[in-house]
This record gives C-alpha cells, structure tokens and sequence, in this order.
C-alpha cells in the first residue's frame, strides 16, 4: 500500500489521523478497484480482507480496532465505548447495525463511514479529544445527521460545537447531483434555504431538474449547529467527476467500491 496515493489525508490536528481512501493501491478488481475496504457492498472477502488488514497496518492499529458500521441513510448515532472491544462479533456486528454517525474519545481506534457519492464529514474535538465520522446522503443531511452528532458528542465529552473542526470530503457536487421533486420537497420540510442549496438546471433532453449543493447544506447544518466557518475545511472533490481516483455510485453503478472516511486519536 501506497499511503501517498491510497489516502487523502487531512490537517485537522497533530494529535490525530483523518483521511479519506482513493481507489489507488489495493487489491480489487473491476467497478471494486482497487481499494475497497467495505464489506457492505458484494465486493470479493477476500479483496476486502487484504485491503483491510494493509489500511490497519499503515495506522499501526490492529483490525478489531477499524470501525466499519452498516450504514442505512438513517441518523442513527454510536458512541464506540472500551466495552465495545469486550464483547463478541455477533454482539459488535448488532451494534453497527443501521448506524450513520460514529463517536469516541479512545486512541488507537479508527472510526468511519463509507460513501461513494454521499458525503463524509469528520469532526474533532481538540479541547476534550473526542471525534466523529458521518455519513451524509441526501436523506441524512435532510435529517440533520450532523446536528444530531454534535449533540451526542455535546453529551457524551462536553463538546463545545465552537471548537470543533470539520472536514467534508469527497463526494458529489451540485453539478453531478441532479435530483427529482421528491427530494427537494424532504429538504424544503427540513426548512434549508432552498435558494442558497438548490437550483434548477436543464437536462439534455429538454426540460430541467433540480441540482442540490450538498457541500453547502452540509455547511449550513454544520454553522447552525455552532461549528465556525472558518474551522469548516469542504475538500471540494466531486466523486462523479473524479470516479477514476474516488468511488462514485452514480459513475459506476450501486455494486462498486466504496470511499472509507476515517479519523483516530493518536
């Protein structure tokens, strides 16, 4: 594994690893290629296995440690305690289950979230060492997913939203994301400033769609929920346009790889 070409890596803090995985370096094959560490989307085991256990190793982690939930669009949050490394796989795979946002405060554990058009946003909370991982679709940024995170972390560490930096990472751009009313309508019952995240485009064959700015409503969520602008990074990276280095389901299809975004305290 090539760390500089299979992780997109960001500057949150020096107590910290946040990054995003590329296509590039691993073992996958076909719309899987070639580095694919999520099991939740029919890739070969044992593809993802080695892509795994070489991602483990660059972080110097063993794989127990390497949190995958199994995402379903939802805003469901868990907060991965000490106990969660005492019980057995049946128990772990159950808690991961339907799980969008992740938190902890324990080094050495790298939490994170899978996409591959949706998008990714990491948070780290330098005053009381805590961090996040969520998973931002269209239906969990409707939701307010990363509201409800930072309240959870709020909760759970005493974060302070002010403090916190954020990272969005790769994922669609409003000129890839052409959308149906039905969509517009979940954001316009969210309340978004449908003027600022949403603009209708024509489409090839005639007619137009709505195109929404994720990136944007993202922001927008995280600044209403108290996180600065200014610590606020938006990678600026469109999977649909970048599907030979970045997964991309609207590029390559649902059965494909999948962007791990990850961050884990040192």
């Amino acid at each position: 594994m090539n760390c500089k070409e299979t992780l997109l890596e960001y500057a949150l803090g020096k107590k910290l690893r946040a990054f995003s995985t590329t296509r590039l370096g691993g073992t996958g094959t076909n719309q899987y290629a070639t580095f694919n560490i999520t099991p939740y989307c029919g890739d070969d085991a044992a593809n993802v296995l080695a892509n795994q256990t070489d991602l483990c190793h660059e972080l110097g982690i063993d794989e127990k440690h390497l949190i995958l939930p199994h995402q379903t669009h939802g805003t469901r949050t868990l907060q991965i305690h000490e106990k969660f490394f005492h019980e057995n796989d049946d128990e772990r795979t159950n808690a991961l289950e339907g799980i969008d946002a992740l938190i902890t405060d324990i080094p050495g554990v790298c939490i994170g979230i899978s996409t591959a058009d949706c998008v990714p946003i990491l948070l780290y909370d330098e005053e009381n060492h805590a961090i996040a991982a969520i998973h931002a679709g269209w239906r969990g940024t409707a939701g307010h997913i990363s509201t409800k995170t930072i309240t959870a972390m709020n909760r759970a560490f005493g974060t302070h939203p002010e403090r916190l930096r954020a990272v969005i990472g790769p994922s669609i751009s409003e000129a890839a994301f052409e959308v149906g009313d039905e969509v517009y309508d979940a954001f316009v019952a969210a309340n978004f400033p449908m003027s600022t995240i949403a603009h209708r485009c024509p489409c090839n064959n005639g007619g137009s769609k709505w195109h929404i700015d994720l990136w944007a409503a993202n922001v927008l969520s995280l600044e209403q929920s108290g996180v600065k602008l200014e610590h606020i990074h938006v990678s600026g990276i469109c999977t649909y346009t970048h599907h030979d280095t970045f997964f991309s389901a609207r590029r390559l299809g649902v059965d494909s790889g999948r962007i791990y975004s990850g961050i884990m305290l040192k």
